[in-house]
């Protein structure tokens, strides 16, 4: 290197979970980083299986896994990386969520205050989560959890509604909106950015065979309870029986720990052959699922952002989802999808039937959500905001 040329910037990354982990959060760091050339980016994370390396490079991250468990994460990975800094010399750390890796980047930020310090918000879960699994140790902790916010220089968040919680717990620093995006080319040819995309279809389990005159209804998403999936499965009971649609189906992609209860109710509601269940779904072939749908709908109690809603419109799909969270600032009621109120399944289902019944609704929100995505949710215009973002921050 030519003695006059300016080093490379070097980032540390806390992320409690990463790759082989595919959320939202995660995946985010992966295509933002593949498009960040001039920084050097280090990750540490937990080693939630023995069978992972301790370390490895994926895409322009080096990711280095530690033990100690969840609880014990912000004080491990605060040792690794004062071990990494003094090798490394970081010019910024990164936090992947105010959780436990907000802790470590805090601890980091406090032993080196001259580091400057990147939150970034992409949390799904309802705002007083973390302060509920505090517990009665908020007494002890709820200050230090608020410095998460106060200590940051700059916040990132996914969404106005994330943005506006980092202001409400007392955020001095800059906080800016960049939300999450989708990998336009997985569904789309260069050569070509309108009208449906053609994509593989995906196989159904068990060697069925869709039939040409059902619709389908999917949903990607953790089976866990702030996503919905129990309204979804008893609006399917309210359009096979009150409605008699018989010509309809339900696919259900991913897996939590709601599995076994979502089953039992489809049973219960003797809709169990019409909602099928998937499992997990590695990310690359989401989309082969969603281009053989119809309609796209996740009835959230709680929602961050809703990366499944932006995927599934880059499809060309219409979505139904509800007012939750950061969910409005891509869903637009009647324009780019259909608002449905939480935990109303009467409700939703109504929606679903309009958009069935009425092919030019349908159109239109589809047509209207996947020129939104184009324009403004490819990662490879998010990936320069952010990179605009780590320019302010290291700058001399």
């Amino acid at each position: 290197m030519d003695f006059y040329e300016e080093r490379k910037k070097r980032v540390l990354i806390f992320s409690l979970a990463y790759i082989p982990f595919v959320s939202g959060a995660e995946l985010a760091v992966k295509e933002i980083t593949d498009r960040i050339k001039d920084i050097d980016f280090d990750l540490i994370t937990l080693r939630f299986n023995r069978k992972w390396p301790k370390s490895e490079k994926i895409g322009n991250v080096n990711v280095y896994r530690i033990g100690g468990g969840k609880l014990f994460f912000p004080f491990f990975a605060f040792y690794k990386a004062r071990q990494l800094h003094k090798k490394n010399g970081y010019d910024s750390v990164w936090s992947i969520m105010a959780n436990r890796a907000g802790f470590a980047a805090l601890f980091f930020k406090l032993w080196h205050p001259r580091v400057k310090y990147l939150l970034t918000l992409q949390e799904g879960d309802t705002l007083d989560y973390p302060e509920k699994r505090m517990g009665l140790a908020k007494i002890f902790i709820g200050g230090l959890f608020k410095k998460v916010f106060t200590k940051a220089d700059y916040i990132q968040a996914i969404s106005n509604y994330l943005a506006d919680w980092a202001r409400s717990m007392g955020a001095k620093a800059p906080v800016e909106v960049v939300p999450n995006g989708v990998d336009v080319e997985k569904f789309v040819k260069p050569a070509c950015r309108t009208g449906r995309p053609k994509i593989r279809k995906a196989r159904l389990p068990d060697g069925q065979v869709k039939n040409q005159n059902e619709k389908i209804i999917i949903t990607t998403s953790r089976l866990v309870y702030k996503n919905g999936v129990d309204t979804l499965i008893k609006a399917m009971a309210e359009l096979s029986v009150q409605h008699r649609m018989s010509n309809i189906k339900l696919q259900i992609l991913g897996d939590g720990s709601e599995e076994k209860k979502l089953k039992n109710l489809a049973k219960e509601l003797k809709v169990d052959d019409i909602v099928q269940f998937f499992g997990h779904i590695e990310s690359e072939y989401v989309y082969e699922y969603l281009a053989d749908a119809d309609i796209f709908v996740r009835p959230s109690r709680t929602e961050g952002l809703g990366s499944s809603f932006l995927e599934a419109m880059g499809a060309g799909l219409p979505i139904i989802g509800t007012q939750a969270g950061g969910i409005p600032d891509f869903l637009k009621d009647g324009e780019t999808g259909l608002f449905c109120k939480v935990d109303d399944h009467k409700d939703l289902a109504e929606k679903i039937k309009l958009l069935m019944t009425d092919e030019e609704i349908a159109k239109r929100i589809a047509e209207n959500g996947r020129r939104l995505i184009l324009e403004k949710y490819d990662w490879d215009n998010i990936a320069p905001k952010m990179k605009e973002i780590f320019a302010k921050l290291l700058k001399k």
